[in-house]
């Protein structure tokens, strides 16, 4: 008789109804609990447990906000998530052994998706979104970035980490405002900063809202180790954004 083996911990962690609904919202933008609370229509007492045992998993990680230090922000760890896929595969059958693929970009549409990464001041975090969509895209997107209070100049440790880390050279551009970006039309507005969160314009209505709640890596007393690690997580996140980058009809 073959022993039992143990349930892996992704299917403990994802066959539940509730936590597979958190799990699905978090997949798409970070949120705070209340307003998961809004989404997945249940108590805050029980998402807040639930949510508690995706962290102790590893799959969700929590950060204060920026903005309000009173509240969090929750993050699906989707690099884990499909790692812990593959070894659930595994564990079914050798044959179901499963190599996580990269994602890749979207075929060329009739009209590019529009994307705008959004930041305070547009000196980090959201150019070095928007240099990383536009390198990994292949010239398929239609990318931007701008700030509530932009900077003078761009982050020189910014500048440095996108050139020694992947070639990309941003020594030319300068930081913009959101208002001269007023009357453009973006498909999705992904902001990078818990604070230009709640002050972001509106860009139409079939613009799809998404936040990534990540601190400012000049506010951190790690240098250029603290962009460095920055690009990285923002370059994940562009990864796994540009398999959901859809292309919309064109506006009339």
């Amino acid at each position: 008789m073959t022993p039992a083996q143990p349930v892996p911990a992704f299917v403990r962690l994802a066959c539940h109804p509730l936590r597979w609904r958190l799990l699905t919202e978090l997949a798409a933008s970070d949120y705070r609990v209340r307003e998961l609370v809004v989404l997945v229509d249940h108590p805050q007492n029980l998402v807040s447990y639930h949510l508690r045992l995706l962290r102790d998993g590893g799959l969700v990680s929590s950060r204060r906000s920026s903005a309000d230090a009173r509240d969090s922000y929750y993050h699906l760890d989707l690099d884990r998530c499909a790692h812990a896929l593959a070894a659930t595969g595994l564990a079914l059958h050798p044959a179901l052994r499963l190599t996580p693929a990269p994602p890749q970009p979207p075929p060329a549409p009739a009209r590019p998706p529009a994307v705008l990464f959004t930041c305070t001041g547009n000196s980090a975090r959201s150019p070095i979104a928007e240099a990383l969509l536009r390198h990994r895209g292949g010239g398929h997107l239609e990318v931007a970035s701008a700030g509530s209070h932009p900077r003078p100049r761009l982050h020189p440790d910014a500048v440095r980490a996108l050139r020694e880390g992947y070639g990309i050279d941003l020594e030319e551009q300068r930081p913009r405002h959101l208002e001269t970006l007023t009357g453009r039309h973006f498909d999705h507005v992904i902001s990078l900063c818990d604070k230009v969160r709640e002050l972001c314009p509106d860009f139409g209505d079939h613009s799809r809202r998404i936040h990534w709640s990540i601190p400012d890596p000049a506010a951190e007393q790690a240098g250029y180790t603290a962009f460095a690690r920055t690009v990285a997580e923002i370059d994940t996140r562009v990864r796994y954004l540009l398999p959901v980058l859809t292309p919309r009809e064109a506006q009339p």
